[in-house]
Order: structure tokens, then sequence, then C-alpha cells
């Protein structure tokens, strides 16, 4: 196994270790979230540099291109989930139902169309859009792993401010993908 799939798959790995800590957080304690921060900025710099070994030796693999963006979206509904979750005992956490279904939702079509893609025997690269609104969503979600938590109203404007950020960025790049990508449907269809 080369190196940028070794990333993707320990990517795959903590995202389990994140997921288990957060249901152990009451014996874990207060240092539960900051351990899941940890965790999940590991996790999104596997994701930078597997992409980056990838593209700089051009190594490119079927696991690779179907497991890599699938770990992405994992840890990124995992991570929202566990949010949605907390935010239902820590009022300084904001993370509504709708803010979730709707992300998660964007992750699905553009997940659909990428199969779709390969039904065709196309590959669909990430577009900028979507990688501003991956880079812009482990900041923000680092933030809310590290500071959240904390009661403070600037401390929590700011991660407000931070999701509607990639809340913003992932509508935009979702229909942004959605545009680029219509065609497909017209093209699975002739075959």
């Amino acid at each position: 196994m080369n190196v940028p799939n070794r990333l993707t798959t320990l990517r795959m790995i903590l995202i389990p270790v994140m997921v288990v800590l957060y249901l152990f957080e009451d014996t874990i304690g207060a240092m539960t979230f900051m351990i899941m921060g940890i965790i999940f900025v590991i996790a999104s710099v596997t994701d930078f540099f597997d992409g980056h070994i990838a593209r700089k030796n051009n190594i490119v693999t079927t696991f690779g291109k179907f497991m890599d963006p699938l770990a992405d979206k994992l840890l990124i509904i995992s991570a929202l989930l566990i949010f949605m979750d907390a935010a239902f005992y820590n009022s300084s956490i904001w993370m509504p139902f709708w803010f979730v279904l709707l992300i998660v939702g964007r992750e699905l079509m553009v997940t659909s169309i990428r199969l779709v893609a390969v039904g065709t025997g196309k590959l669909i690269a990430a577009s900028h859009l979507g990688k501003y609104k991956t880079a812009l969503s482990m900041v923000a979600f680092a933030y809310y792993f590290f500071l959240m938590p904390i009661e403070n109203l600037s401390v929590q404007i700011t991660g407000v401010v931070l999701m509607l950020g990639v809340l913003f960025l992932t509508l935009l790049s979702g229909i942004d993908y959605l545009l680029k990508n219509k065609t497909l449907f017209y093209e699975s269809e002739k075959k």
C-alpha cells in the first residue's frame, strides 16, 4: 500500500476513535473535546498530505479515488453529528438540526454525482470551491472541538460565524458541482 492510501486508511481509523471517545465523554471528562480536537486535526492533516503526496508523485489508485473522498465525508459527518448531539447538552454549542441536514444532503448529492460519473467512465476532480469549503470546514470544526465548550460570548459568536461560512461555501460549492455536472444525468440515460 502506498503512502497516500496509508494516510487515507489512518483517517478512516481515526473517525471511529473520535466517535468512541465522544460516547465515553462522561467517563473521560473535560478533556474529551480537546482529545477529539487533536484527533480531528490529525485526520485533517492526513487529508492534506495524502492528496499532496499523490499529486506530487502521480499516484492514482482505485482505492484512493474511492476512499479519499469517502473518508473526508465520514470525517465531516461524524464531527457534525457529535456537535449536534453535544448541542443538546451544552447551550454554548450552536449546531441546529437543519444545519447538519443541509451539509449532509450536499455531501450525499456530490457522492451521487460522482457515482453517476463513474458509471459513464468519468472522474470528477474536486473544484476550487469544494477545496475552500473543505479547508474552512476543517478550521471551523477544529475551532468547535477546542473552543466551543467554553462559555464565552465572543468565542460562541466566532464559532457561529465560522459555521455559517462553512454552510455558505457548502451550498455554493454544491450548486456549482451540480451545474457543472448536470449533463452526466443525460449521458447516463443514453447508455
